[in-house]
C-alpha cells in the first residue's frame, strides 16, 4: 500500500510526479530544488542559501509525512559543481542531530530550474 504526500509548504512538482511517497514503513522524497513556492521560478541565491532554501523544504515534506530529519537514512545530493561540496556540507550538517544519513553526492551536468543543487531523501518511520 503506498500513501502519496504532497503540501503546500514546498515546491509543487514540475513534471509527473509527487513530493513523497510512504511505502510501508519507508517514505520517498522526490529531488528538491530551490523553488519559489508561488512564481515556480528557481530561487537565485549563494549555493550556502540555496541549500538551506532546499533542505527547509524538505523539512516541510517530512512533516507532512509524520517525519522529522532524524528519520532520514539516505540522501542523494546532485550539485552542478563540484566545487560547492563544502560549501553544501556546512548547510547540510546543521540539519543532523546526532548520527548522519548514509549519502551520495553527485555532479551532474545541468538539474531542473538551472538551480545549483538537487537533494532527494529516503526516510524510515519510527
Amino acid at each position: 500500500m503506498k500513501k502519496i504526500i504532497n503540501t503546500p509548504d514546498a515546491p509543487a512538482p514540475i513534471g509527473p510526479y509527487n513530493q513523497a511517497m510512504i511505502v510501508g514503513d519507508t517514505v520517498y522524497l522526490s529531488g528538491t530544488i530551490a523553488m519559489d513556492l508561488q512564481s515556480k521560478q528557481l530561487i537565485k541565491a549563494p549555493i550556502k542559501e540555496e541549500t538551506k532554501i532546499v533542505m527547509d523544504y524538505i523539512g516541510a515534506i517530512l512533516k507532512a509525512c509524520g517525519c522529522t530529519y532524524d528519520n532520514i537514512v539516505k540522501t542523494t545530493i546532485f550539485l552542478n559543481d563540484m566545487n560547492n561540496f563544502v560549501h553544501v556540507n556546512e548547510v547540510y550538517a546543521g540539519y543532523f542531530k546526532g548520527d548522519f544519513p548514509t549519502r551520495a553526492t553527485i555532479q551532474a551536468a545541468r538539474l531542473p530550474k538551472d538551480a545549483n543543487v538537487e537533494i532527494s531523501v529516503v526516510a524510515k518511520l519510527f
